[in-house]
């Protein structure tokens, strides 16, 4: 029997991969990529945004993460936790959801900065009309009610 390496590959809120059977495993670093084979040295790491690539026999599969830590135990266990992880067998197929996923988390971020702008901009309303001196006229600050209205 060849050694195989057991590859876990976990968010906080699910469990990704958990592979007994990996021949090996190729992630990048800030150093750049590198590759784990089974018997390798005890090893931790901060991933960058990469896809993460193991090998089964005659077979490679890929999780697209956003970043986490990579760690090997005792030249048999590695460990990826992620923030979010993205599985595929198809590496085409994969970058097309990363994509469309990261055109639909724009979207997502922009609504929220415009709903934090919207909100903003009121609690700076409601501060001023709190805080702006008696007989100070409301047309001033600009709120479209002026005095006689």
């Amino acid at each position: 029997m060849s050694a195989r390496l057991r590859l876990i590959v976990s968010t906080p809120t699910r469990l990704l991969v958990d592979d007994p059977e990996v021949i090996s495993v190729r992630a990048e670093d800030a150093s750049g990529g590198f590759g784990i084979l089974p018997g390798h040295a005890n090893f931790v790491t901060a991933l960058s945004p990469c896809v993460l690539r193991w090998r089964l026999e005659g077979d490679e599969r890929y999780c697209a993460v956003r970043g986490g830590v990579l760690s090997v135990k005792d030249g048999r266990q590695v460990s990826v936790a992620c923030r979010r992880g993205v599985l595929g067998s198809d590496l085409d197929k994969l970058e097309m959801d990363i994509r469309a996923a990261g055109v639909a988390q724009a979207g997502v971020e922009s609504r929220a900065r415009v709903e934090q702008t919207r909100l903003h901009a009121y609690a700076v309303r409601q501060l001023l009309r709190y805080l702006r001196p008696a007989g100070l006229s409301e047309s001033i600050l600009g709120d479209g009610q002026g005095e006689g209205q």
